[in-house]
């Protein structure tokens, strides 16, 4: 199948998902959610998920960031674009989302608990492995685009493009 990011043909590529995550970041701090069930329960990451027919990237990370917060996130911006091809033939393009504040108070939902984290102190061991590679780039506001290869949860290969 493939060993690295380059031995697929990127031109070509079909994602079977199409997904959004977003970020609100206030006073030199984070929203994350622990995600509670679906793909990637167990994990740290962003509130976020997949597309419905007809929607935009933009108002699914507004949608999803309500229902598993309770929050409506403002000052929306994109800040890059993730490209996930799995070794079990699953993929995902995933399109990131920043914020600069938000209206609603944020709220345990089955899917998601909300927890604050400093920007100097992400819980990356908890995380995704491709997160590392993209959110310093995300936390300075320079628009990226990530390539990755993953066997499961244990990244392959990554290459990391700053637009």
């Amino acid at each position: 199948m493939y060993a690295t990011v380059n031995d697929i043909d990127w031109a070509s590529w079909d994602p079977v998902v199409r997904a959004t995550l977003m970020f609100v970041m206030q006073d030199g701090q984070i929203l994350l959610i622990h995600k509670k069930r679906g793909f990637g329960q167990g994990k740290i990451n962003g509130p976020g998920g997949k597309l419905e027919p007809g929607e935009t990237p933009l108002e699914c990370a507004i949608r999803e960031t309500e229902e598993e917060l309770c929050i409506h996130p403002t000052g929306v911006e994109k800040a890059g674009e993730l490209f996930f091809q799995f070794l079990d033939g699953h993929s995902i393009h995933g399109y990131v989302y920043t914020a600069t504040g938000y209206t609603g108070e944020p709220t345990e939902t089955d899917e998601a608990v909300p927890a604050w984290f400093g920007i100097d102190d992400l819980p990356f061991d908890r995380m995704w492995e491709d997160d590392p590679t993209w959110f310093p780039h995300m936390l300075e506001g320079r628009p990226f685009s990530g390539r990755y290869l993953f066997d499961g949860d244990r990244m392959v290969d990554a290459v990391i493009e700053l637009d």
